[in-house]
């Protein structure tokens, strides 16, 4: 029973990290399963760029933490890292794994600051922004 009491407070959450609307800004929408009592988040991260090629969609399995921090307009803060499969541009042939990782300072509605990176890219001090 104690488990069942551990989920009862899970939700959803979606949203995105970057500057949309800015035209070849990388853009990570995330979609997750928080559940507060244990500190955890999981879910999916799909990062999309207006170019093509490899880096043009990008899908990760994710997990992390979320934490409360007790003052002020950032009342919590997230950390997800994760996995996607790199491919390799031609002529070559093949994948690899390549690290995600995200992080989000944000208000009870899931709006504030954050980053995240992937391969050689790092974005940082972009707004996070719930569609739930």
């Amino acid at each position: 029973m104690e488990n069942s009491s551990a989920l009862a407070g899970a939700y959803l959450t979606k949203g995105t990290i970057g500057n949309v609307g800015m035209p070849g800004a990388p853009i990570a929408h995330f979609s997750l399963v928080v559940v507060p009592a244990a500190n955890s988040v999981s879910g999916t991260v799909e990062v999309t760029q207006a170019i093509s090629g490899p880096n043009s969609k990008i899908v990760a399995q994710v997990k992390g933490q979320i934490r409360a921090t007790g003052f002020g307009k950032v009342t919590k803060i997230v950390s997800l890292e994760g996995e996607y499969v790199q491919s390799v541009p031609p002529p070559a042939i093949g994948s690899y794994l390549s690290k995600f990782s995200a992080h989000m300072a944000i208000d009870n509605s899931w709006n504030g600051q954050g980053g995240f990176s992937y391969g050689n890219t790092d974005i940082d001090d972009v707004p996070v922004k719930s569609d739930n």
